[in-house]
């Protein structure tokens, strides 16, 4: 056997759709988790010039690219999947034949993990503080379930979900056009020109996942294979084309100047060989001295204990002296 065999191996598992995936829109998917694939090394290799303090951002691009590899690896495989009953009947002859269409559960999950990861990027790059930025995500996630809920759903109450979800994503928006570009403005243009570049493409391409839902899962108007060099594309753009932008731009901004304050690293710990005999932490250094100072101002102390025992013994010789 040659070529891709991954429809038929797994042909029936999570049902059988009357419209799916061809082999063409296998071989599309396997394409593009070989990028997100490819992207996650280059991020991760990368991450290594720099020191440890400043990868944060590596760390959560690579998250992003090595997440989605995953759900491409399923979607190629035709795995993921679970047939729905489509609610248009259309009479475009790539579409005509669905009762049941395929829906794949596991790119929302993809999206789920992802999403919340590119906005964590854009907001953290802006300096937005804490409750912002998690109302930003919860309202993010708030989007994907509603998107996944009414893909799953036969009758027409899954544009109910699709305008729930619509919602949420305008909030997103907000928060990403008025509040985090003020912010980023304000920590000085290195910062404002790395934010608007990456929030720009961002806006552009979510705005066009929606239509892609409504003439996919939602309207049954285009075949799974466009499906998913649809939103492939728009993939490949949000996040390993985004994860190099981002990075780009953060190649001369360093953590403290988002207002993130990373501990750095103490080497030194590394070098302690803990003696069995040493009782508790007392001869312990941690990572800022808090031991040494203690056990300085101990011996302080103790010193000026010492002194003053000594004086009070002094004093009582003289007296012993001068009683004799």
């Amino acid at each position: 056997m040659s070529g891709n065999q991954a429809l038929s191996v797994n042909n029936g598992i999570g049902g059988s759709p009357d419209l799916s995936i061809t082999t063409n829109g296998s071989d599309w998917y396997w394409a593009v988790c070989a990028v997100m694939t490819l992207a996650s090394l280059v991020f991760l290799g990368h991450s290594f010039t720099k020191p440890r303090t400043e990868r944060v951002f590596h760390y959560i691009t690579a998250a992003i690219t090595l997440t989605a590899a995953i759900a491409y690896f399923s979607m190629g495989s035709n795995l993921g999947q679970v047939p729905i009953q489509a609610e248009f009947i259309r009479s475009n002859p790539a579409v005509s034949s669905a009762g049941t269409r395929e829906i794949f559960y596991v790119r929302y999950i993809d999206w789920f993990v992802t999403t919340p990861l590119l906005l964590l990027d854009l907001l953290l790059t802006a300096g937005l503080p804490w409750p912002t930025i998690l109302i930003t995500l919860l309202m993010d996630e708030f989007m994907i379930v509603t998107g996944l809920v009414g893909a799953l759903t036969r009758s027409s109450y899954k544009w109910g979900y699709y305008v729930f979800g619509n919602i949420a994503f305008l909030y997103v928006v907000y928060i990403l056009v008025f509040v985090a570009r003020k912010h980023a403005a304000a920590l000085g243009p290195k910062v404002s020109r790395a934010y608007t570049t990456c929030g720009v493409l961002t806006i552009f391409l979510w705005f066009l996942y929606p239509i892609a839902w409504g003439l996919a899962e939602g309207g049954n108007v285009i075949h799974p294979d466009s499906e998913a060099i649809f939103y492939g594309i728009l993939d490949l753009f949000a996040k390993p084309v985004f994860g190099a932008l981002l990075l780009w731009g953060h190649r001369n901004i360093s953590p403290a100047e988002l207002g993130l304050h990373i501990r750095k690293f103490c080497a030194a710990v590394l070098s302690i060989k803990v003696d069995s005999s040493l009782d508790d932490y007392d001869e312990l250094p941690n990572a800022y001295g808090v031991r040494e100072k203690t056990n300085g101002h101990n011996g302080v102390h103790n010193g000026a204990n010492g002194a003053t025992n000594g004086v009070t013994a002094g004093t009582n010789g003289t007296t012993a002296v001068n009683t004799v």
